[in-house]
């Protein structure tokens, strides 16, 4: 089975204590997916190419299925629903090789 990834840049943040309440409730709602932090929002990141320096986080699930799962669960929509409109992102969910 191949794993999954959410791999997310953030274009703008929106305040510090929007983007708190957001990381508590996401990460309680992807613990039981079995999440991975592979990459945290404070990691550093430099940007060759076409790419952007921003924020980035990418998470791991045991497969593509949790990875898609965890996005269409009730408990992430209550995060999603606390990050609001002040933020832009890049979101995408991708099976692993």
């Amino acid at each position: 089975m191949k794993k999954g990834y959410w791999i997310v840049a953030y274009r703008t943040v929106g305040d510090e204590a929007t983007m708190k309440s957001y990381v508590e409730l996401a990460r309680a709602a992807l613990g039981p997916f079995g999440s991975r932090l592979l990459v945290s929002p404070g990691s550093a990141v430099t940007a060759h190419e076409a790419g952007l320096k921003q924020v980035t986080v990418v998470v791991e699930f045991d497969s593509y299925e949790d990875a898609l799962a965890a996005y269409e669960s009730e408990d992430y929509k209550k995060a999603l629903d606390a990050l609001g409109s002040g933020v832009e992102r890049d979101f995408r969910i991708a099976e692993g090789a």
